[in-house]
């Protein structure tokens, strides 16, 4: 699969002498979704917006499509669409005006039909004549997107696209996020609700204190991290765990009804067969099994953490 982005080594140092990025590298293929992930403060708009053209990267190299960020800047921007996390509309002017204008802003012709489309995706058609300023917040983020979309993007970048948006809107957007990868277009996204990224990213990337700490598939990013919980329920509660199960690191749950066993979520052997033996041999008798594997949420939070404890 083709990269479309290159990141090489980008930096941000503002006047002040604050180091928001240290020498990022990061690629994005052709039709993926990559989440991006970080606490507040992480870097994650400042790289979007080095990226995008909106702040100055003061090291390293970024190409879009072939075209460098900096050099060939026009032909580079051409390709990206963003929706920021603020919402920045003329509240006077009417929604069909503002997604066209955006897409003249980038030399493309005009094109009703297309515009017509994504309004259409987007839910906006009946708003079409509406003005800006008698929208909802809801609706007012999407008209971001369209315009966003007017130019016919090949990355689209959503920062906290889903912020403040009801959730029969979110699953809405999400769907045209689902369509839009269908058709091609790469889509860096940054989310707070991390199960967003969990069901829709191929690709996770967590940045902290404006370092990249890593960038893996998610499927392998969850089998390698995550953790799995067998919850052991018995016919009779225990007070303790018996000597001969102790090296199982077992612990007693539900007022000594049940046990938790944790391992590894990708292990080729996870000693839950011997276990239930050993369980058999001291006397404990099973009513019930069953098993949880951990959340990207709680990988997530466990490497930001290892991070600042190292830092």
């Amino acid at each position: 699969m083709t990269d479309i982005l290159i990141l090489e080594g980008v930096e941000k140092t503002y006047d002040s002498g604050f180091t928001a990025l240290h020498g990022v590298d990061l690629t994005l293929r052709e039709g993926e979704i990559l989440a991006l992930l970080g606490p507040n403060g992480a870097g994650k708009t400042t790289l979007i917006s080095c990226i995008c053209g909106t702040v100055m990267p003061t090291g390293g190299r970024i190409t879009v499509g072939g075209f460098d960020a900096l050099t060939d800047y026009r032909r580079a921007r051409s390709l990206i669409g963003l929706v920021p996390q603020e919402i920045h509309l003329e509240p006077f002017s009417r929604v069909m005006d503002t997604v066209r204008y955006s897409r003249g802003l980038f030399g493309k012709g005009r094109n009703d039909a297309y515009i017509e489309k994504i309004l259409r995706d987007l839910s906006l058609w009946d708003k079409r004549d509406s003005r800006v300023m008698e929208l909802s917040g809801g609706m007012k983020r999407r008209v971001l997107i369209a315009k966003a979309l007017s130019h016919e993007p090949r990355i689209l970048f959503l920062d906290e696209p889903t912020a403040g948006v009801d959730v029969d809107l979110r699953k809405e957007m999400w769907e045209v996020v689902a369509n839009l990868k269908a058709a091609g277009v790469s889509i860096v996204l940054t989310t707070h609700y991390i199960e967003e990224a969990e069901a829709m990213a191929d690709r996770i990337g967590v940045i902290n204190r404006g370092r990249l700490a890593l960038i893996e598939e998610k499927a392998a990013l969850m089998s390698r991290l995550g953790r799995k919980t067998l919850k052991i329920e018995l016919e009779s509660p225990v007070a303790a765990i018996p000597d001969a199960l102790a090296s199982y690191g077992l612990q007693v749950a539900d007022g000594g009804n049940a046990l938790v066993y944790e391992y590894e979520a990708g292990a080729s052997r996870t000693g839950i067969t011997r276990l239930l033996s050993d369980l058999r041999d001291a006397g404990l008798c099973l009513s019930d099994l069953s098993t949880r594997q951990s959340t990207l949420e709680e990988i997530f939070v466990g490497l930001v953490h290892q991070q600042e404890e190292n830092a």
